[in-house]
């Protein structure tokens, strides 16, 4: 949809992509662009019609969310005109919010079918904002990243179109997260990965360290990401001096590495849906220490591969940090028993096969499509 700032391009992958991407918004800013998809539009007017009609029954309440999903309807257009000219024959949006209100505006403009991947947690708490029950009733099929995913469309539409909704992890190459043992940093390593912001329950976080660091004062913690939350949290962590390390974006690649030379991952979150940084911490060989939201507990299993705690709760945060640093033997094990189940069920070659068995029609009719074979 938008091309992206360079604080977002920071790693090797994210700048090749940016070479090869076509941006709706920074093309439709070209004002022949907008004009030749306007009159590509205006070709069919019964189309323009149905996609006028349809913008106005699902945009956001009020005369902002009005004026919004008129530029969206723009941004359909040139979307439109570009699947004319590239010949697709299927769109999908990977995520349920904005980039489906314009997926699904420029499927009834191209007459071509339109899928989407429902995440959570935000659309899901917001379902007649972003108009889950008629993007779900229009969409071919509804890629749910988790049961819980699911659960909450089947909650949010008629049940003629359960059907619709298939479950396909994200995932990760697990591989690419075997990294060989790095040199041992002094104490125990706790890394955070992710958006700096108040969802993430951070707050809470930091005040579990300061408790448990009472009783094991080795421990250290990274926190890789940034967002509207940093400045606060820094202010809470400067108690904890070099204990807390504020390291801002990092590339794939790095945060693989920085994942290598962690003892435990925590997220602390206070909603989630099936978050990938857990995904690559375990492919990683590391616990995991989470609260128990959305769809963690799908792939977490709580004193197996992970710790999962109530969330907003600062002491057994704190007693599950210690209980890590405490036994090494219990990090060793959860992080093989991790490995295997990432390979077993998140390796994201296999759930690419999987949702492209729908997108070639091949799918049978059971939640969890069989992967494809055989390319169409």
């Amino acid at each position: 949809m938008r091309r992206p700032g360079p604080e977002h391009l920071t790693g090797s992958e994210e700048r090749a992509e940016l070479e090869t991407t076509y941006y709706i918004i920074h093309a439709g800013k070209r004002p022949m662009v907008m004009l030749r998809a306007i009159g590509a539009a205006l070709q069919s007017p019964r189309r323009l019609a149905a996609a006028l009609g349809l913008a106005w029954r699902t945009a956001p309440p009020g005369a902002r969310g009005f004026l919004k999903q008129m530029a969206y309807l723009a941004e359909a257009l040139v979307l439109a005109r570009f699947l004319h000219i590239e010949r697709i024959d299927h769109l999908h949006s990977h995520f349920a919010d904005l980039c489906t209100n314009v997926a699904m505006l420029a499927a009834t403009l191209s007459d071509i079918p339109f899928s989407y991947t429902l995440h959570g947690p935000a659309e899901i708490y917001e379902p007649e904002k972003w108009a889950l029950r008629t993007k779900t009733a229009r969409a071919a099929f509804v890629a749910c990243i988790s049961h819980f995913a699911r659960s909450q469309a089947m909650y949010f539409s008629d049940p003629a179109h359960w059907g619709k909704l298939k479950i396909i992890h994200c995932g990760v190459v697990p591989e690419h997260y075997n990294h060989p043992p790095t040199a041992k940093r002094a104490g125990l390593h706790l890394v955070f990965v992710g958006r700096l912001t108040p969802i993430k329950g951070l707050r809470i976080l930091l005040e579990a360290l300061v408790r448990a660091r009472e009783s094991r004062p080795d421990l250290h913690l990274t926190l890789i990401g940034d967002g509207e939350d940093r400045v606060h949290l820094e202010a809470l962590a400067a108690r904890l001096g070099a204990a807390v390390v504020f390291a801002g974006y990092r590339s794939q690649g790095e945060i693989a590495r920085l994942l290598s030379e962690a003892d435990a991952l925590v997220l602390p979150s206070f909603a989630e849906g099936l978050p990938v940084v857990l995904m690559e911490a375990m492919a990683s060989g590391r616990p995991v220490i989470a609260t128990r939201v959305g769809g963690i507990s799908e792939l977490v299993e709580d004193g197996v591969s992970g710790l999962l705690v109530p969330p907003g709760d600062v002491e057994s945060l704190a007693q599950g940090i210690c209980r890590i640093a405490d036994d090494p033997d219990l990090r060793k094990r959860m992080g093989e028993a991790g490995q295997a189940t990432v390979k077993r069920e998140f390796d994201v070659r296999c759930e690419a096969a999987r949702i492209a068995s729908l997108f070639s029609g091949q799918a049978d009719d059971s939640i969890r499509p069989k992967p494809m074979e055989t390319p169409v």
